[in-house]
């Protein structure tokens, strides 16, 4: 092997006339006779490499045994190409390099995949040769922007005074909303710890030992179903602070959110970012994670509902309208399409399913079409005033149970975003949604669950809320979202002993259990906590976000399946029945 000079995307007319060295992978290889184009690739680059059968032959008999993906090594000259083959979409595109020596220092097999086309190949094999898939140009691009992500982040907050430290991966089992991932003691058989899904005790923790600004890029691990922004083990951004309220944590996550799109996508972002309630959120967008990237609102209908004689619509707990402006391109099959949708996603809901979607279209300056005829002409003209409404403008509303209502016409709503492509990619929108209600009713046990975790402290006016109607109290506690995702939450904590044990009531765990499974946390309370608060960035999806990808596992070196399968290296695999017995496990066999 040659010791390179240079990568293979350093090279430009500069260094014309030079010898150099050059390492990497075979890319391309073109056969003119006589002459042979090889394109050499690394992770910096590409130069094209010329083998000349006339000068040197025995280099030119080597390119011609050459496969996609060998890995070689050459020397030779740094020339300028002719003018009409410069390839101005490379960096090196104006320079060549004419062989003078090469070494094959290995072959590859055929491939499984095009390294340079990834849709070559289904999801599941590009898994399976995941190191093959990491040489592609859009996944290298990807892991060189979480890197530079990565470096931003630890950087900022270390340049704010804030602490790095490391908490434990082995810890105690404790409920935080999904399943904890176990590992037997062979010292203690029969006791486990638990691989942590947040280090939300251990930071609360920090704070009571005095260190006010604290931050970790943590590994954290969920026992449950997977979705295309979801995985078994992920990375967070973990953020903790002492003696601030909501305000301080904002300020603070901005200016970091803001200089990881300043260094990493050279883009600047407004400040400072928009806040919305949970509630207000629910009732505009349909969801708490808004896409505020484009508008189509949803409009509350109910009271031109009730005063029109389309009885569907009449008794109906709620009904949301959203406006599509000009809309000429909504023909009927477009609009059947749409009601289509909404019966099919209504019917995913728990609740009952809509019977789809009732439509009115503004032409000459009144509504036509659709359920027109069961809305009077003074109501129509009042529905078109109150929601401004144009020319060529089309309504669609539904009604039915409220959850269902909302959380279907918020998807419409991205449904239409998208068929008229009313979102940019590289248009990025942050918002801030707080407010968030303390407690949940669970629909299968009708108990009180906790919507954020249960450390999350109450609002201050509502703690007399807890003895009379629980389900009214609001939170302390905030999400912050881009472009219809959720990168981070966290909440101002429980620093009161009393407050925390009250909400435990609440939540059906005895002051027993809850000493049993939080003592140190608990005990740690009753010696001088600070108020504190944090936040916790899905660092996978930040930088998802970043990246413009579909899904984090197009983010993350090594991912798995939705199954939590990695097909790469065949976990989880069967562990020795030896093995087995000093952790004193035994295998029950399916009956």
């Amino acid at each position: 092997m040659f010791k390179r000079t240079h990568t293979c995307g350093d090279l430009t007319l500069k260094q014309v006339g030079e010898d150099v060295s050059l390492n990497g992978w075979v890319s391309t290889s073109r056969d003119h006779g006589g002459l042979i184009f090889v394109d050499i690739r690394d992770l910096y680059g590409v130069t094209q490499l010329t083998f000349n059968e006339e000068t040197y032959p025995e280099e030119f008999e080597s390119a011609k045994r050459l496969s996609m993906e060998d890995v070689i090594s050459v020397k030779g000259t740094v020339e300028a190409r002719q003018e009409n083959a410069v390839n101005k979409d490379l960096m090196t595109g104006e320079i060549e390099v004419k062989v003078t020596e090469i070494v094959v220092l290995n072959e590859a097999k055929p491939m499984p995949f095009m390294i340079n086309d990834r849709d070559s190949a289904n999801e599941e094999t590009r898994l399976t040769y995941r190191y093959l898939e990491l040489r592609t140009e859009e996944m290298q691009k990807n892991m060189l922007l979480r890197h530079r992500t990565y470096q931003t982040v630890r950087n900022y907050l270390a340049s704010q005074n804030f602490v790095e430290f490391e908490t434990p991966i082995l810890m105690r089992a404790t409920p935080e909303g999904a399943r904890d991932f176990l590992v037997p003691s062979r010292l203690h058989k029969g006791r486990f710890y638990a691989l942590p899904q947040s280090p939300q005790q251990y930071k609360q923790i920090l704070m009571v030992a005095g260190y006010d600004r604290y931050f970790q890029i943590v590994k954290c691990f969920r026992d449950e179903d997977f979705r295309a922004d979801r995985q078994p083990e992920f990375t967070q951004i973990d953020v903790e602070m002492s003696f601030i309220d909501e305000e301080d944590i904002r300020e603070v996550v901005e200016k970091l959110v803001c200089a990881v799109f300043e260094d990493v996508l050279d883009l600047s972002l407004e400040l400072p970012f928009p806040v919305i309630s949970y509630q207000e959120t629910m009732e505009t967008y349909g969801t708490d994670s808004p896409d505020i990237r484009f508008g189509l609102p949803l409009v509350d209908f109910i009271g031109f509902a009730e005063d029109s004689d389309f009885k569907a619509l009449q008794s109906v707990e709620t009904a949301k309208a959203i406006v599509v402006s000009n809309a000429e391109g909504y023909s009927r099959k477009v609009i059947d399409d749409l009601n289509a949708f909404v019966k099919e996603f209504s019917s995913q809901e728990k609740k009952t399913p809509l019977g789809g979607l009732a439509w009115m279209k503004c032409n000459d300056g009144d509504l036509s079409g659709g359920v027109s005829k069961f809305f009077s002409e003074e109501l129509r003209q009042k529905i078109m005033e109150s929601l401004g409404m144009g020319e060529g403008d089309l309504l669609l509303v539904a009604g039915g149970e409220r959850e269902t209502i909302l959380t279907t016409m918020g998807a419409l709503r991205l449904e239409i975003a998208n068929r008229d492509g009313l979102a940019s990619d590289d248009d990025f929108k942050p918002l801030w949604v707080r407010d968030y209600p303390l407690f949940g009713k669970d629909e299968e046990t009708g108990k009180w669950t906790f919507l954020h975790h249960p450390f999350t402290s109450p609002a201050l006016e509502d703690m007399d809320k807890f003895d009379f109607d629980p389900g009214s109290a609001g939170s302390r506690a905030y999400d912050l979202v881009i472009n219809g995702w959720e990168i981070a939450g966290g909440s101002i904590r429980n620093h009161d002993p009393a407050v925390q044990l009250k909400i435990f009531e609440l939540l059906g765990i005895s002051e027993k259990e809850a000493k049993d499974k939080f003592g140190f946390l608990l005990e740690g309370l009753t010696y001088g906590a600070p108020p504190h608060g944090g936040i916790a960035f899905g660092f996978d999806r930040f930088v998802m976000i970043l990246a413009g990808a579909k899904q984090i596992r197009d983010v993350i070196a090594f991912p798995k399946t939705t199954s939590a399968l990695n097909l790469m290296d065949g976990s989880p695999s069967e562990v020795p029945k030896e093995q087995l017995k000093e952790l004193g496990i035994e295998i029950k066999k399916k009956n």
